[in-house]
């Protein structure tokens, strides 16, 4: 067992604990907290796989396999709770960005254990950006879903688009954060301030409804 099982060991411990104690809507919040975490650790393994049948390097898989592999992964345990659950619209959405949140912490703190922590700035800068990069997937997936959610037999190929749509820009920014000089910090940026932006929007949809 190597370190990133013990981290998801350590993570996963209490927060399963939690669920004895927690009711209603933080039990459902603690579980797709979890479910984040569980397919980041369930993606490492699958992008793995691949990039060793196709012989692929550490940066040509950061690429082209995980952003793919990442962002279909996401998105099982929300299709898992639409099929099983058939739940309201904005439980789903609140549910995406939830495990967008569990996925992006325990990444986070696989990348804080494998790097360590002597550059401070450079953990923080990363940690924004990488957080909000899976956090505008997420929100971009729960758009598309709210504006889908009614329309029938357009909705399953709706999300198909949103996840091709998602695993686009993840790929963009990853391809960004492997550069260096300039072209590394417009890459942190773009998802930060294409949060702003969807939070901004998201708030004036909701004052207009």
């Amino acid at each position: 067992m190597n370190y990133i099982e013990n981290i998801y060991i350590c993570l996963m411990a209490p927060l399963l604990i939690s669920l004895v104690c927690v009711r209603g809507r933080g039990r459902f919040l603690v579980l797709f907290l979890l479910g984040g975490m569980t397919v980041c650790l369930l993606s490492s393994y699958i992008s793995t796989f691949i990039s060793s049948v196709k012989g692929a390097d550490i940066l040509a898989a950061s690429m082209e396999i995980s952003p793919m592999v990442e962002e279909v992964m996401k998105f099982l345990p929300i299709a898992f709770y639409i099929i099983v659950f058939e739940p309201e619209r904005e439980n789903v959405i609140d549910g995406i960005l939830t495990t967008a949140i569990g996925f992006a912490t325990f990444e986070n703190v696989c990348y804080l254990t494998q790097n360590g922590a002597s550059e401070m700035l450079h953990l923080i800068i990363r940690g924004f950006g990488t957080g909000a990069m899976h956090i505008v997937c997420a929100a971009i997936m729960a758009l598309g879903l709210r504006a889908l959610w009614n329309r029938g037999i357009v909705l399953p190929a709706g999300m198909i688009g949103l996840i091709a749509v998602d695993a686009t820009f993840h790929g963009i920014y990853n391809i960004l954060v492997s550069q260096t000089g300039g072209v590394v910090i417009a890459g942190y940026l773009i998802p930060i301030i294409t949060a702003v932006i969807l939070a901004v929007a998201n708030r004036k949809y909701l004052m207009g409804h």
